[in-house]
């Protein structure tokens, strides 16, 4: 098990992180079952001056407050009062950039990620869109501030990595409000892949 060391997390050039991200094995243990895939699907969000960040403007609230910690841990919020979902905090304490997981390519407890779906067999649904990865992986609010050195939930790297012409840079989904900033192409997926939330033609 190689785990992606602290320093990974610490980068403060967020895109870079969330590009990088891709192809990493993002692994839960809950109840003593191990769980997860790989990355094929990211968003970035560059803290104070992004205003698709909850923390755009330096607004620091207790939903926040994880974000605005050192990189390393990870950042779960409820989305629509329903969906649970897994951010990985990165750069230095102060800086809140954080990176949204959209999409895992499930490949271990498949048991357990059909289980929590409520699913018979895998479609490409199961791990796709960041509420279904945070569902399928068993991930709540209880995770949020927890460290991805833990062994609890974390990243490893296993070598597998995709060339620039194999990834899409493209605009965020659902961030309408960030108005020009909702332009950016910091969402980044591996192209082709079945359990990309979204992907675009």
């Amino acid at each position: 098990m190689k785990k992606l060391p602290e320093s990974f997390y610490l980068s403060n050039e967020v895109t870079s992180v969330a590009r990088n991200l891709l192809g990493k094995y993002l692994l839960t243990c809950i109840d003593g079952v191990v769980s997860g895939g790989y990355i094929v699907e990211t968003e970035a969000y560059n803290g104070v001056v992004d205003k698709a960040s909850h923390a755009y403007g330096n607004r620091l609230t207790p939903r926040t407050q994880t974000m605005f910690e050192r990189g390393g841990i990870a950042y779960v919020y409820l989305c629509y009062g329903i969906h649970e979902m897994l951010n990985v905090v990165t750069s230095v304490e102060g800086q809140p950039h954080a990176v949204l997981i959209r999409a895992i390519n499930p490949t271990e407890g498949i048991d357990a990620l059909l289980y929590r779906r409520n699913m018979a067999v895998v479609k490409h649904n199961i791990t796709a869109g960041p509420g279904s990865v945070g569902k399928a992986l068993g991930i709540t609010r209880k995770l949020n501030s927890v460290s991805f050195q833990s062994d609890t939930i974390w990243i490893e790297d296993r070598g597998l990595s995709f060339a620039e012409h194999e990834v899409a840079a493209v605009p965020r989904i659902g961030v309408a409000y960030a108005k020009e900033d909702a332009l950016l192409p910091y969402r980044f997926y591996v192209k082709g892949n079945a359990y990309v939330s979204k992907p675009n033609k």
